[in-house]
Order: C-alpha cells, then sequence, then structure tokens
C-alpha cells in the first residue's frame, strides 16, 4: 500500500510522518487566483525524507494533472497578454520527458530540481520558487510564485520568467508585498548558489532512480482536501 492509498506518511516526524524511500506521494500546485484549487499534480517516488530534505522522483511517462485555458489551447501557447485572465481548466497528461529529481529543504520558498538529457547527460538545476511545502496525509502543498532560476553544469545561473512574473502582477495574482518577498527569496536562493551550498554541491547530479520502483498511479482523488492544510 502507497502513502497516498493509505492517506498517511510513515516514521515519526514533519506532522504526518516521514516518508521511506519508495513510497508514492503526491507533489501538487493550488492556482493562482481562482480559489487556490489544485490545478498541478504529479505523482512522485520519495528518495528521502528526513528533517533537512524532501527528495522525490518524478518518472518518465507519470501520468499527472496541469492546468490548459478552457478551449484546450496550452498555457504557455496563449499571449502573455491574457494568458492569466482567460478561464482556465485541468487535464490529465502524461510527463514524457526525462524524469525529474525534485528537492526541498523545509521552510525554504524554493525547490531545486534536476534535469537530465537521454543518456542520463545532467543539464540544470532549476531553482522553483514557490511557498514552503505544506505536508499532509497525502504528498505536498505549495503555490508557484512564476520567477525562476537555471543553474548550469558549470554554476553560472540566469532568472527565468520575469515576463511572468511581471504579468502576474499586472493582472493582480500578485500584490506588491508579495512580489517583494518572491524577489528577496530568489535573492537569498542566488546567495547559496553563489556558496554552491546545499544540494547544489551534494552530488545529487550522480544519484540514479531505483530500477525496481513502478511508475506511481494518479489516484481519482488527486484534488482532495488535504488532511493537515496549511496555516
Amino acid at each position: 500500500m502507497t502513502a497516498m492509498e493509505a492517506g498517511t506518511g510513515t516514521g515519526t516526524g514533519g506532522g504526518v510522518g516521514y516518508w521511506e524511500p519508495g513510497d508514492h506521494i503526491l507533489w501538487r500546485y493550488r492556482g493562482n487566483g481562482d480559489g487556490h484549487a489544485v490545478h498541478i499534480c504529479r505523482p512522485v517516488t520519495v528518495v528521502r525524507d528526513t528533517a533537512e530534505l524532501l527528495a522525490v522522483w518524478m518518472a518518465s511517462g507519470t501520468e499527472c494533472i496541469r492546468p490548459v485555458l478552457a478551449d484546450g489551447t496550452q498555457v504557455h501557447a496563449e499571449p502573455l497578454a491574457t494568458r492569466y485572465t482567460r478561464p482556465r481548466t485541468t487535464v490529465r497528461s502524461r510527463w514524457f520527458g526525462s524524469g525529474v529529481l525534485k528537492l526541498a529543504r523545509p521552510g525554504d520558498p524554493w525547490s531545486v530540481w534536476l534535469f537530465w538529457d537521454r543518456g542520463w547527460v545532467f543539464r540544470n538545476w532549476y531553482v522553483n520558487l514557490e511557498e514552503p511545502l505544506s505536508r499532509w496525509a497525502g504528498g505536498v502543498d505549495s503555490q508557484d510564485h512564476f520567477l525562476d532560476i537555471s543553474v548550469r553544469p558549470d554554476r553560472t545561473w540566469e532568472w527565468l520568467d520575469e515576463d511572468e512574473f511581471a504579468e502576474a502582477q499586472r493582472v493582480g495574482l500578485m500584490d506588491a508585498a508579495t512580489a517583494r518577498k518572491v524577489r528577496g527569496a530568489g535573492l537569498a536562493a542566488v546567495e547559496v548558489i553563489t556558496a554552491w551550498g546545499s544540494p547544489f554541491g551534494d552530488g545529487w547530479e550522480h544519484w540514479r532512480p531505483d530500477p525496481g520502483w513502478s511508475v506511481p498511479a494518479l489516484p481519482d482523488d488527486w484534488d482532495r482536501t488535504p488532511a493537515r492544510t496549511p496555516s
């Protein structure tokens, strides 16, 4: 039985318990400005779960939930001026790229994702600025903050999606105070990158998934209300 099926983590920490390597949980994001309903859901496999770090693996071929415009248009195919104002819905789809390793330290307003090309050629780290993860019985929830950072193998970095960050503020999805906090979080992440602190200097680019792991299924109740919600 997976953690998703049981509705609880195992172990003794994090309010709902630490999960064990190989457990299946949900990594979810609530929407911005739409009542905060879940609009991204990705079943993942736990790699490590401790007081210092949650590491999960999203395998290629994983069935996920993602947002699209109500007429079926892909979000990033819509012009920026109307991308955040047109009605949306969610669809089931599969992650057909290479798998993604996601790392999050408790309380950090970002998570760090590792991407590889075919043949396990490491491509980059991706810093996703977001609310600190909120743990609940079946997984973790957050809300994306639009702005991101890409970190190359040579340790150089660049801001990503600054246009979306600005547009989200323009249409009222993020107020000025929150935007300042997000930019500050990004600058704090840059300090970690510059110092080559954890997790960048921890060797995760050499990690590989257990070949015996199955791809977790997307449950029918992927959008259920968490047993423990953010305060």
